[in-house]
């Protein structure tokens, strides 16, 4: 085993014994399951707008596979694509497994292809045939470098003319796009142009991104997002324990998860830090960035007149979009730089830029735009990525906090309402979690949505979404099926721009989870209540090793 990677290591070779778990109504591929098909669906906002887009694959029904017998599949051999899109996840390769495998069992003679570099590799047509021998060193493995990932969006009438012509070429009777919203977005889009072309294609989409704001009533969650908090929540927990050790250091902790607060909530939940930020909280508290300063200052000097000063603050990296002034002034850039491409990216200096987008800014916003800090200016004005969007990992929010902080601590001491000391670090955790070998769930899971995948192709569905339901039971029990790729959609404005988007899923500030949550973080607050969840267990007990996310347990408790 492992042949090819002599520098394997011992828990990788025994991972590449993990055998995933199918869920029952798989085990027998389409010969022993019927297809059940439910109602016309919807998009779940701006039907119309969305409806007119999507002619030819909107309103499908929703797809689920029941056990039982298929009296109409054809077994005729086929040629599926893959393409990782977007940032890694760990279980990426268990997908390409999956689907290997689902594929394999219905007829021998069915072949995968693997588009390389991400969706740039079909624009290019570079790609290599997916094989046994090779995938066998991938199994169980993080990362997406067997065939590796990349941000191209494919958009233009262009892009899209030469998407068919390759899929032509590769004689591709289907593709299936593993990635986040935007990248199944792009998925939808490209069924629904190959439809329009007379073209019977097949394109299925698979819910990845560590972020977990892919996730709906059906997509209870998106592969990596157990894995990846598994892995902070180690960091974080080792920190905490050298907070308590030591004693004299705030700890400022930003963690992934782009627009959304999912990861800081579930870190939140696994190890009991001193504040955690949820952004969508702030957003509909109205919050400054003054006002969340004055929150943290609070906690500071509560725990430094018991005699504790330090502390863990967990911080998400989008949260400076949820603060409104900031959140407002992220959008009128967005549009400035979309507008005013070439003559922003012909000045030289940070100064003129900040100039230049000053002037174009309302006089409120040109005012908060000198406030900042120059190395938090720079990075809000900094290239945006493919989408639109502005590469929040890339603010350090966390040293913004810091110096606030530090300013107003400095003016509470001179009151004499303050008299402890503060002492900072700052951590970000980001690319540590995305490439993790999976979690039993995360391997599990990712392996199903690629053999649940290939049943979808070869039943001929498209502009679909793999969906595995019912995650906290036993994976046997799972449900699998297709959710329509549309029925997910709004749009949004990008790059100033209305266009179709898979809509984001955000912390509810309603749900059972941020309930929980609020039920326990005065405790937290000032108490050491800190837990120390270690590194992911993939041997053991059950209740340790198919551990699902705090998250995930809450949403599914029957009321």
């Amino acid at each position: 085993m492992l042949k090819k990677q002599c520098n394997a290591s011992e828990l990788q070779i025994e991972r590449a014994k993990f055998k995933p778990v199918l869920p029952e109504v798989l085990k027998n591929g389409l010969n022993g399951m019927t297809i059940v098909k439910g109602k016309s669906t919807k998009s779940i906002a701006d039907q119309e707008k969305v409806k007119e887009l999507f002619k030819n694959t909107y309103g499908l029904p929703i797809v689920t596979f029941k056990k039982g017998k298929n009296k109409t599949f054809k077994n005729k051999a086929i040629k599926v694509a893959v393409v990782l899109s977007g940032g890694q996840a760990p279980g990426g390769h268990n997908v390409i497994a999956g689907l290997f495998d689902g594929l394999k069992k219905i007829n021998k003679k069915n072949t995968l292809i693997g588009y390389l570099g991400g969706p740039s590799g079909i624009l290019n047509n570079k790609y290599q045939k997916i094989t046994a021998d090779v995938l066998r060193d991938y199994r169980n493995t993080g990362g997406f470098d067997y065939i590796q990932s990349g941000r191209t969006k494919i958009e233009t009438s262009e892009q899209f003319c030469s998407t068919k012509d390759n899929l032509a070429i590769c004689n591709v009777n289907a593709l299936v796009v593993v990635g986040g919203d935007d990248s199944n977005t792009n998925a939808a889009m490209i069924a629904e142009y190959l439809k329009e072309q007379g073209i019977d294609k097949c394109v299925i989409g698979i819910p990845k991104t560590i972020d977990g704001d892919l996730k709906n009533k059906y997509i209870e969650t998106s592969f990596g997002f157990d894995t990846a908090t598994k892995i902070y929540s180690e960091l974080v927990g080792n920190i905490c324990r050298d907070a308590n050790s030591a004693r004299k250091y705030w700890h400022f902790v930003r963690l992934m998860g782009r627009s959304a607060s999912h990861i800081t909530l579930e870190v939140g939940f696994k190890t009991q830090p001193n504040i955690v930020l949820i952004g969508e909280e702030i957003l509909a508290k109205n919050m400054t960035l003054s006002k969340v300063v004055d929150g943290i200052v609070d906690v500071i000097v509560k725990r430094s007149k018991a005699g504790k000063d330090f502390g863990i603050i967990l911080v998400p990296e989008g949260v400076i979009e949820f603060i409104p002034e900031i959140k407002e002034l992220i959008s009128a850039l967005n549009d400035i730089l979309s507008d005013n491409k070439d003559e922003f990216s012909n000045l030289d200096s940070m100064e003129d830029k900040k100039e230049f987008v000053c002037k174009k800014l309302s006089e409120k916003l040109s005012a908060l735009m000198l406030e900042l800090p120059v190395g938090i200016a720079s990075q809000v004005m900094s290239e945006r990525d493919p989408h639109g969007n502005v590469s929040v990992s890339l603010i350090e929010t966390e040293k913004l906090l810091i110096e606030m902080v530090r300013k107003k601590l400095s003016e509470l001491k001179r009151d004499g309402q303050y008299t402890g000391k503060f002492s900072s670090i700052t951590h970000f955790f980001g690319y540590e979690g995305r490439c993790g070998m999976p979690s039993n769930f995360d391997a599990n899971y990712t392996y199903a949505l690629g053999y649940n995948a290939a049943m979808l192709v070869l039943s001929g569905f498209t502009g679909y979404m793999s969906y595995i339901q019912h995650l906290t039971k036993p994976t046997k029990n799972w449900e699998c099926g297709g959710l329509p790729l549309t029925m997910m959609m709004n749009i949004e404005k990008r790059s100033g721009k209305e266009k179709p988007v898979i809509q984001k899923a955000l912390v509810d500030l309603k749900g059972r989870p941020f309930k929980e949550f609020t039920k326990n973080r005065d405790k937290w607050t000032i108490g050491e209540n800190y837990l120390f969840p270690g590194p992911i267990q993939y041997f053991g007990p059950k209740d340790i090793t198919e551990m699902t996310t705090k998250t995930l347990q809450y949403e599914q408790i029957k009321k």
